[in-house]
């Protein structure tokens, strides 16, 4: 069967479906792609959701990943504000829409995604509740911020992982109250540990943030719709305006469950099981982005990653992988994050328990440094906090599963590639 015979179905409108309906394009495919997303705005990008669109420092088109117009430019069938409700894998068709509109596909992808978990409490049906996932919960939540801002107003977050923090750091930009209630003993302490949460404790303090560790929420509290405080499991009462849940992501698995398709278990993070060439056990059907648990050589785990540069590698490797191609999905996991004047990018992978000693090159405490999580002198991760152009040396050292000496690893003076073996 040739190319224009063949009909590719990628279900997911964010950074990984819509990188793998370019790649598709890229690499010559000439059949029938068709792009059903559940939203009605065109594929974008995450991360500006929480960092430079929520602080009012980018335009809103700024985080689409095409402009309107390309899609129709490079035929691609797009179908905004339509649910995928079913895959029927012995007919080969996908089910959306409310009208029962269906299409047969050769080869399917599912980009789904993750959806933020929720607050099992009292009082999340209040007006002034908020997650951030979508480009819609960005545009109300700076709306949000920027009336607490005006009005003195206070804004309690659950939940200080990094769209947390981020989040923070955008309220207090606004001028608004901010109290952050995390069950652990400093922030990120499932990425980063105890070694460096702290130095995210510090930062924020310095700008104002309130913390309440070791306490979850129990009840948010209003009156007439509108929320009034939030109170912990300690019993303590904050009295604020608006609540942001940040307790984390849950990958959206649903249809692929319905489906058939085998799910890791909670331990490694849950999501769609893939090989390494990001497809299921039913060789027609592949995922990539958030949903993904592919396995990684390199830490000799199933991993899930979901940050954005996941989406960005895994959608074109989906797409390379359903053309028949000689794929390996491997990339080491990155992130990045800005927080006032602090910038950060992390490469690795390093759970608390993992490693044996954090490695520190550079000046923490004027926080231009990089971190290295290290076990049996083996570099597990990195991170670059305000130094920059590092990313390919400490990408290698991770790579190259070695030991190395730690003592060079935490000199500045030693060149960080020069370790590389």
């Amino acid at each position: 069967m040739v190319d224009a015979d063949q009909t590719f179905v990628i279900v997911g409108g964010g950074l990984a479906g819509a990188k793998a309906a370019e790649t598709l394009r890229a690499e010559g495919f000439s059949g029938r792609v068709i792009l059903i997303c559940d939203e009605r705005d065109h594929p974008y990008e995450r991360p500006p959701l929480s960092k430079g669109y929520l602080l009012g420092k980018d335009e809103r088109d700024s985080v689409f990943v095409q402009e309107p117009a390309w899609y129709a430019r490079h035929d691609i069938e797009l179908h905004l504000g339509q649910t995928v409700v079913a895959v029927d894998r012995a007919a080969k068709t996908v089910h959306y829409g409310d009208d029962g509109t269906h299409v047969r596909y050769d080869k399917l992808l599912l980009a789904t995604g993750a959806e933020p978990r929720r607050l099992d409490i009292p009082g999340t049906d209040l007006a002034g509740v908020h997650h951030l996932r979508r480009l819609a919960h960005a545009e109300r939540l700076k709306n949000v911020l920027t009336h607490l801002g005006r009005d003195n107003g206070h804004l309690v977050i659950a939940g200080a992982g990094w769209i947390g923090l981020e989040v923070a750091a955008a309220a207090r930009s606004y001028g608004a109250e901010v109290t952050v209630v995390e069950p652990s003993a400093t922030p990120l302490h499932g990425v980063l540990g105890p070694e460096l949460g702290q130095l995210f404790t510090e930062l924020h303090r310095e700008h104002g943030v309130r913390f309440h560790f070791g306490a979850r929420l129990t009840e948010i509290i209003g009156q007439d719709g509108m929320v009034l405080a939030a109170r912990t499991d300690d019993g303590e009462e904050h009295p604020c305006h608006d609540v942001l849940a940040a307790i984390g992501a849950a990958p959206r698995v649903s249809l692929a469950e319905a489906a058939g398709l085998e799910l890791a278990d909670r331990a490694h993070g849950g999501g769609v099981i893939v090989d390494e060439r990001l497809r299921t056990a039913d060789p027609d059907i592949f995922a990539a982005g958030d949903v993904a648990a592919f396995p990684h050589a390199l830490f000799g785990t199933r991993l899930r990653v979901e940050h954005w540069a996941n989406a960005l590698n895994g959608g074109p490797a989906a797409a390379r992988a359903m053309l028949g191609r000689d794929v390996v999905h491997d990339r080491v996991p990155y992130f990045f994050s800005d927080q006032y004047d602090l910038g950060m990018e992390y490469s690795g992978w390093a759970p608390p328990g993992s490693y044996d000693q954090v490695v520190i090159r550079g000046d923490a405490g004027k926080r231009e440094f990089i971190a290295f999580w290290v076990k049996e002198g083996r570099v597990l991760a990195g991170m670059n906090v305000n130094v920059w152009d590092v990313t390919d040396p400490i990408q290698a050292l991770i790579r190259a599963r070695t030991p190395v000496d730690t003592d060079a690893l935490a000199d500045p003076h030693v060149p960080l590639d020069t370790l590389v073996p």
